[in-house]
């Protein structure tokens, strides 16, 4: 069986004009996941393909239904309107297990894309702070000082270097590989709070209000926010005590045993 193996949920490959890939999975503070998770629901983006591995963590999840279910990273499509491209967002409940498998998962990503005639990765992750910052900054980083300039904006900052160090995961090796590939990249990495418990919900509408202005996504920034402060509420009272989350948050939580999730990305 081959490392990864790809799994159309549509009949029809679509045909696509030089689409934008978002990519958000599990990291620190969940930033990526949050954001990719509240885009992909805003925007009613819909599932192309599923991706799966025997190098996903050996876990399945518990529902609402009380059933199990397998982990799952999926890639949602939006097409373009107006100014807005075609998007392929990448998200999902968990990252691959080792160092390898981040190698051939981000390959595989990265040959289904190149099919679909892709033009641009952005890749979303979180830099772990030891408090929780009141404004989280958003750094941005990538493959050529020309994509960088692209993204320059006021609410970016200029220099993530002497900031962090390695971007680990599936954030950062999806950057190396597009390099290598000559393929342009960007990364945008949200301060937040380096607790495993911590969601980085603030950080996330920081880097899913850039998008929305560099990408023409159309999403009310207003009803945002407001569906944040719902989210940090039942954050909260699920810290505290059952509760059901939001679509966008749930299976953020679910941690594998002995995982580690302190680290940039």
């Amino acid at each position: 069986m081959p490392d990864w193996t790809i799994k159309p949920t549509q009949k029809i490959m679509p045909k696509l004009a030089k689409p934008v890939l978002i990519a958000g999975l599990p990291g620190i503070g969940n930033v990526g996941k949050v954001a990719v998770d509240f885009m992909v629901e805003e925007l009613g983006a819909e599932k192309l393909c599923e991706f799966f591995s025997y190098n996903l963590p050996h876990s399945v999840f518990v529902t609402e239904e009380n059933l199990v279910e397998l982990p799952t990273i999926a890639l949602y499509l939006k097409k373009g309107a107006g100014k807005r491209p075609d998007i392929l967002f990448l998200a999902g409940d968990v990252q691959p297990v080792n160092e390898q498998s981040c190698y051939s998962f981000s390959d595989t990503v990265l040959d289904y894309f190149a099919k679909l005639g892709g033009s641009l990765v952005i890749t979303i992750g979180g830099i772990g702070l030891p408090a929780v910052p009141k404004k989280p900054k958003v750094y941005c980083t990538g493959t050529s000082k020309e994509v960088v300039a692209s993204y320059k904006m006021v609410n970016v900052e200029p220099s993530l270097y002497g900031v962090v160090g390695p971007i680990i995961g599936v954030t950062g090796i999806l950057l190396g590989l597009s390099k290598a590939r000559k393929l342009p990249a960007v990364s945008f990495l949200a301060e937040t709070f380096s607790h495993p418990m911590y969601l980085g919900i603030r950080g996330a509408r920081e880097v899913v209000s850039i998008l929305n202005d560099k990408l023409a996504l159309g999403i009310n920034i207003k009803e945002l926010d407001a569906e944040i402060r719902e989210m940090e509420q039942e954050a909260a009272d699920r810290l505290a005590g059952p509760a059901e989350l939001p679509k966008a948050l749930r299976g953020i939580k679910k941690t594998m045993p002995g995982e580690d999730v302190n680290y940039i990305g």
